[in-house]
């Protein structure tokens, strides 16, 4: 597809260096960089996770982090009367 770009003339004198240095047309050089603006907005960023609740009641039953393995193990292990 052909199409017309509006581009600072500094800038396209920038990529059009970059690309005959790097042995490339400036159109291969701007699909690269098209592409990888692309890519970069349709990856999630990572995050830090949100904390998992704790569940229970703070006064008299079961509170446990589900984030700590060994403290939801050590519950489940226990007797406790149904």
């Amino acid at each position: 597809m052909r199409t017309t770009l509006n581009l600072p003339d500094g800038l396209v004198a920038q990529a059009k260096e970059h690309a005959a240095s790097s042995g490339k047309t400036l159109t291969s050089l701007v699909e690269q960089g098209l592409r990888l603006v692309l890519v970069q907005h349709a990856i999630p960023h990572p995050t830090a996770p949100e904390p998992l609740p704790a569940y229970g009641q703070p006064g008299g039953g079961i509170l446990v982090d589900l984030a700590d393995r060994d403290a939801v193990w050590a519950i489940l292990d226990e007797d406790r009367p149904a």
